[in-house]
C-alpha cells in the first residue's frame, strides 16, 4: 500500500504541519489541501459536516499527496473504523482520559491479532495500493486527545498504552479543564501553567516513543510549539482562514475609503 508519508517525514527528523478542514464541503478540503500542508484532518467532531460528506472530501483530496486523517465524534469504534474505511490514515480521538480508554481505542485502529478492527476497507482499499490488509496496521495512526484534567493525571499510562501512536493535544478544552473555567478557552496559551502542560504532554511523548501533536492558531506559535519538541502542529483550519482573509480585506477597505461604520449605520438590508 501507499506508505504514511508523515511516519517517514518523521523518521528523517522533521516535524510536520497539519491543515483543518470543518466545512463539509470537498472543493473547500480541495483548496486545502493544495496549499502544501504535509497532512490534513477532517474534523468529524465539531465541524459543519457528517460522513457523508467525509468521503468526497477524501477523494477530493487524494491528488494532493497529503496525507489524510479525521477526528472522530468520540471514543467509539463504528465511527473510527468507518473513518478508515473512507481512506483516513490516522485517527485523533477526542476525550482518552485513562490508560483503558487508550488501549480501547488502539484496539479499534488495528486488524486482528494486534486489535479488533473488523475488516470493510470500502474505499481505502482503492486509494491506498494494494496489500492494505497486510500493512494497514504498520501504516494507520493513533493520536489520543489530551484535553481533560482526568487525563492529565492520567497522562504517563495513556502514554506507556502498546500501539499508540501519538498525543494530541486540544488546548482550549485542556485549558479549561484544567483551570476548571478560570481561563477563558483558546489556542496559542501563554499562561505558565499551561504551557508547563504542553511540556510535561511533550516529555511523556518522548519518553514513550510517541509523537506529540499541537492544535496552534498561528504559525509562529506553532514554530514555538516544534522548539518544545512537538513534532506535528496544525496552524488554523478552513473557517478560520476564511473569516480572518475575508475580515482583513473588509477591514482593509473600510480604512482605504474611510467608509468604516457606513454599513452599520445604514442597516444590512
Amino acid at each position: 500500500m501507499i506508505p504514511n508519508k508523515l511516519k517517514q517525514l518523521w523518521s528523517e527528523g522533521r516535524p510536520t504541519v497539519n491543515g483543518w478542514c470543518s466545512i463539509g464541503n470537498p472543493f473547500t478540503a480541495e483548496i486545502m489541501a493544495a496549499q502544501g500542508f504535509d497532512s490534513i484532518t477532517i474534523d468529524m467532531q465539531h465541524g459543519a459536516l457528517d460522513y457523508s460528506a467525509v468521503l468526497p472530501m477524501f477523494q477530493a483530496m487524494r491528488a494532493s499527496g497529503a496525507t489524510l486523517l479525521a477526528r472522530v465524534p468520540w471514543l467509539e469504534p463504528g465511527i473510527i473504523m468507518k473513518a478508515l474505511d473512507a481512506g483516513a490514515y490516522g485517527i485523533i480521538c477526542p476525550m482518552v482520559n485513562s490508560a483503558e480508554d487508550a488501549a480501547r481505542f488502539v484496539s479499534y485502529m488495528r486488524y486482528p491479532p494486534l486489535g479488533q478492527r473488523s475488516f470493510g476497507p470500502t474505499r481505502v482499499s482503492f486509494a491506498a495500493g494494494a496489500n492494505y490488509a497486510g500493512e494497514a496496521n504498520e501504516n494507520m495512526l493513533a493520536f489520543a486527545m489530551i484535553e481533560t484534567a482526568e487525563g492529565m493525571a492520567n497522562l504517563d499510562a495513556i502514554a506507556a498504552t502498546p500501539g499508540l501512536d501519538g498525543l494530541y493535544v486540544g488546548p482550549a478544552d485542556l485549558t479549561l479543564s484544567l483551570t476548571q473555567g478560570r481561563l477563558a478557552p483558546g489556542f496559542d496559551r501563554e499562561e505558565p501553567e499551561m504551557i508547563a502542560a504542553l511540556q510535561r504532554i511533550v516529555t511523556a511523548c518522548k519518553a514513550n516513543g510517541l509523537r506529540a501533536a499541537l492544535h496552534c492558531g498561528t504559525s509562529d506559535y506553532a514554530a514555538r510549539a516544534i522548539g518544545w519538541g512537538f513534532d506535528m502542529t496544525t496552524v488554523g483550519g478552513d473557517s478560520r482562514f476564511l473569516a480572518a482573509a475575508a475580515g482583513a480585506a473588509v477591514a482593509g477597505f473600510r480604512k482605504l475609503t474611510e467608509t468604516a461604520g457606513n454599513h452599520a449605520e445604514k442597516g444590512a438590508y
